[in-house]
């Protein structure tokens, strides 16, 4: 970890997503660009778009709705591109879009769930992206992955923002200030009750032994 909390212990669970990416349009499977000085917003879009989408995933944006919230962050990156300090890293700006943009949309959503008395829909989609030799292992993989996803599907916004940029991203907790508008003691205290919670969800789904598949 970066930084001097100490989080509570949970069963080791490999957080890697690749087996569980809902799967990206076609027009995202082909092999990304390497970013070069300038960048301009296609390089960006080439080369970060995946990243994007798997952002948004982890950020809790169901399946059905990720090609039209990946839409909407790249609009506004081609409109603060010319904002952006270039001497500073791409994927955290790109991911306090990704933020602002899911927590727009989750409260249009609850808006309108409110006007429509509407059930909230919290369905996880898994696809397999992966070829493999091993099935049982990447069975095991799944279900971890799948455990990680739905424990983090329990933590407010705010909460697994700073859980998925800081415990997934490896982005430090002081670079994620600027990144989701928010005071560093603020979001030492949103990690430390996202981990809590987050371990606490791991404990309530994992196998009745406690242990992970």
């Amino acid at each position: 970890m970066t930084d001097q909390t100490h989080p509570p212990q949970t069963p080791d669970v490999d957080p890697t997503p690749a087996p569980l990416d809902p799967p990206p349009p076609a027009s995202l499977t082909r092999r990304p660009a390497v970013l070069r000085p300038p960048l301009t917003f296609t390089d960006i879009y080439a080369a970060e778009a995946r990243w994007v989408w798997r952002a948004l995933w982890r950020l809790g944006v169901p399946e059905r709705d990720l090609e039209d919230v990946a839409h909407d962050v790249f609009v506004v990156v081609y409109r603060k591109l010319a904002d952006y300090d270039r001497d500073r890293p791409l994927r955290p700006w790109l991911f306090g879009i990704c933020f602002r943009t899911a927590l727009d949309r989750r409260r249009k959503a609850a808006t309108t769930r409110e006007s429509l008395g509407a059930a909230d829909d919290h369905a996880d989609v898994a696809a397999d992206g992966a070829d493999a030799t091993d099935a049982t292992a990447v069975i095991a993989r799944k279900q971890k992955a799948a455990l990680v996803h739905a424990a983090l599907a329990t933590l407010p916004l705010e909460q697994r923002a700073v859980v998925v940029l800081h415990e997934l991203e490896g982005i430090a907790v002081a670079d994620c200030v600027a990144v989701l508008d928010a005071p560093l003691n603020t979001l030492y205290s949103r990690l430390r009750l996202g981990r809590t919670a987050f371990a606490r969800a791991i404990a309530r789904l994992a196998p009745n032994d406690g242990s992970v598949p």
